[in-house]
């Protein structure tokens, strides 16, 4: 049964118990309604409006009073699964932000099926499988809107399918299980955000992360410029054989193409199909949550639950529009030229970005909250 907390949960002075069953709500009493709350003082009503402004960015409109009750439209915070106390709604939501806390955010992946249509279930079906959980349950809604669904048209045209169900002549990369890769690094573990453009397009190269290769493929020139920069700022740091970044995933480096999938052989034959839109959304996400289980420095235990920041690396002209919406303020954004060796020499070599990104993570979230950059032992796992 869907549980709901509504403004008068929050109340100091009185909690008002609530009735609401399947269906719109209703301001009279009955099946499908609420029931109406008793008297409050005016002083009580204000204090509501006054957390409305909090937690939702603007006040309720208020009803006409048709008798000596003043009345006070409720406010949906949380959608399931949460008690309506009002402890627990204080603890579940941060004041100066207006947020549900991301570990307070319930999900359900089989109450989640249950809102999909029969053709929803089957293109979403690779969504559901793979794509992690804490990712999941912000995007949940983002996935059933109609332009990622004429997206996952169009792969399946092109031969995505399920997981390990795909066609068997796919010509497209990453293979279906991987597009989703970056998502396996937890959002509240998120330290450093790595913007890529497309996935490469070579046999075997791309498994989802920008940049990174399986090990056994060749390191592509770009990478090569990564690992020559990173070398110039931590002189101790021995160059792999390999360019599987999977280690810096799993220390909480998220590593995001703006398009997650392309045909072989062909740079940017799934642009403006509709990934940009949902890799926008991903942005937006880290945005309100990237790092929001990372401890405060300091203090190695605790956590507020939302964000407070994250390093964004833009490298090259397509990742600065992606992180021009981002407030500098609240996250260290820093932009380069791309490392690829048409525009290295342009600004990537020497931008001392890997140090200047642990230095703002270390003053944020102390020493747990530095990325050890020279660690690419691919025996880490997610």
């Amino acid at each position: 049964m869907t549980g709901t907390v509504y403004l008068e949960d929050v109340e100091t002075t009185r909690v008002v118990a609530t009735k609401e069953e399947n269906g719109p709500s209703s301001s009279s009493g009955g099946p499908g309604g609420v029931t109406k709350p008793a008297t409050q003082s005016t002083s009580s009503v204000k204090r509501q409006r006054t957390l409305m402004d909090m937690l939702s960015g603007s006040q309720g409109s208020q009803g006409k009073n048709t008798s000596d009750e003043p009345s006070t439209k409720k406010l949906k915070l949380i959608a399931s699964g949460v008690s309506s106390s009002s402890s627990s709604s204080l603890k579940s939501i941060d004041s100066r932000f207006g947020l549900q806390k991301l570990n307070s955010i319930a999900f359900s992946m089989s109450s989640f099926q249950e809102t999909l249509t029969e053709e929803q279930k089957g293109l979403l079906r690779l969504e559901c499988e793979v794509m992690g959980k804490s990712w999941l349950k912000l995007l949940k809604d983002e996935i059933k809107k109609p332009y990622f669904i004429a997206l996952k048209k169009f792969l399946w045209e092109e031969g995505v399918r399920g997981p390990d169900g795909s066609s068997p002549k796919l010509r497209i990369y990453p293979a279906p299980r991987n597009i989703y890769a970056w998502s396996n690094t937890p959002l509240g573990k998120v330290k450093v955000v790595i913007l890529g453009q497309d996935p490469y397009h070579g046999p075997r190269q791309a498994h989802g992360l920008c940049f990174s290769v399986p090990s056994g493929v060749a390191v592509p020139p770009s990478l090569k410029n990564i690992y020559a920069e990173l070398k110039a700022e931590y002189p101790e740091f021995q160059i792999p054989n390999h360019g599987n970044l999977s280690a810096w995933a799993a220390n909480g480096v998220l590593m995001l193409n703006t398009c997650l999938t392309v045909r072989a052989g062909e740079p940017g034959s799934h642009s403006n199909k509709g990934w940009e839109e949902f890799t926008d959304r991903v942005v937006d996400v880290v945005d309100k949550y990237g790092g929001a289980n990372l401890p405060a420095a300091g203090k190695s235990s605790e956590s507020t639950g939302i964000g407070r920041g994250v390093v964004f690396l833009a490298w090259g002209a397509w990742a600065a529009k992606r992180v021009v919406k981002l407030t500098s303020g609240k996250h260290l954004i820093l932009k380069s030229a791309h490392p690829s060796p048409k525009s290295a020499d342009r600004g990537f070599f020497g931008n001392n970005h890997f140090q200047l990104a642990n230095e703002w993570l270390e003053a944020k979230y102390g020493l747990e909250g530095k990325v050890d950059w020279c660690n690419l032992d691919v025996k880490q796992e997610l």
